[in-house]
């Protein structure tokens, strides 16, 4: 897995390239981790992701992805989008995607399923 983080001020972007599996996650949470203090939003361009299994979801609502920093979601490739639909349609109250896509309106405010 190749990782680029950009800072930009108070943002920070990683960009992973490859597939977001149990053995990348220990080299995503330390590129995480390594963001200076000033950052206080980070977004995660997943453009070059094309694969992303459960240590995708530890990645991005697990310990570390909390108050510290704002995260985002940017270039959701098909098979990653479906997994974060599926467990927010599984469990809304942990998957909040309103938090990661800041343009998915809350549950509360979507339609229910026909």
């Amino acid at each position: 897995m190749n990782i680029i983080t950009t800072l930009d001020g108070p943002t920070a972007r990683i960009s992973p390239r490859g597939e977001i599996d149990f053995d990348a996650l220990p080299p995503l949470r330390a590129a995480a981790d390594a963001l200076p203090p000033q950052v206080t939003d980070v977004q995660w361009d997943l453009s070059h992701t094309p694969f992303m299994d459960i240590a995708g979801l530890h990645l991005l609502f697990g310990p570390g992805s909390g108050p510290r920093h704002r995260t985002t979601v940017t270039g959701l490739r098909d098979q990653p989008l479906w997994l974060l639909l599926t467990a927010a349609d599984a469990n809304p109250a942990v998957f909040d995607l309103a938090r990661l896509l800041p343009d998915v309106p809350p549950a509360r405010f979507r339609p229910a399923a026909a």
